[in-house]
């Protein structure tokens, strides 16, 4: 009489589970595919102007609206201490459309939002950035108060880095 070996089938459960793993690495892949093409398909039927509701400020002719104006010497009028904090464009960050700002234009280096000053006010954050000229073009929860200034970034990541610091903002005229 034979004697049938106790030792379980090693390969045959490895086989198995291997097999298992491709199966959910390539059903998972078909799913995450067929995402994208159905999110790129979406976007295909809109042409810019329907993404952005014409909502850019012309300014002279074909001219947009500027960041800063280096022609002329640029003159504090006001020092007000503020929280500074920094946002991105992310959906969960922002209103509506992530990379319009309140003021309607886009969202690019050198926007702040803050609720106390007009949309257009020429700032500098002297104790972060020297003198760098950032403009408000955008707005914040009403919770946050008029005394807290939000610096755009174009990550989240970036965002998050800046962290929150206590600063003065000069107001400038011109």
């Amino acid at each position: 009489m034979s004697k049938k070996s106790k030792c379980p089938n090693f390969w045959g459960k490895n086989i198995l589970i291997i097999l298992i793993v491709i199966g959910f690495y390539i059903g998972g892949r078909s799913i995450f595919e067929a995402k994208i093409q159905k999110i790129e398909a979406n976007l295909a039927e809109f042409s810019i102007e329907e993404i952005l509701g014409n909502r850019l400020p012309i300014v002279q002719g074909n001219s947009l609206l500027s960041a800063s104006n280096y022609s002329n010497p640029v003159q504090v009028v006001r020092k007000i201490k503020v929280i500074v904090t920094a946002y991105s464009s992310s959906p969960f960050e922002t209103d509506d459309n992530p990379y319009i700002t309140a003021a309607g234009t886009l969202v690019r280096e050198g926007v702040v939002a803050n609720n106390l000053l007009p949309f257009g006010t020429k700032i500098r954050i002297p104790e972060i950035y020297g003198d760098k000229v950032f403009v408000v073009e955008d707005r914040m929860h009403w919770k946050k108060g008029y005394y807290h200034v939000d610096i755009w970034f174009p990550s989240y990541w970036q965002a998050l880095n800046f962290g929150s610091k206590r600063a003065y903002i000069e107001m400038l005229e011109g």
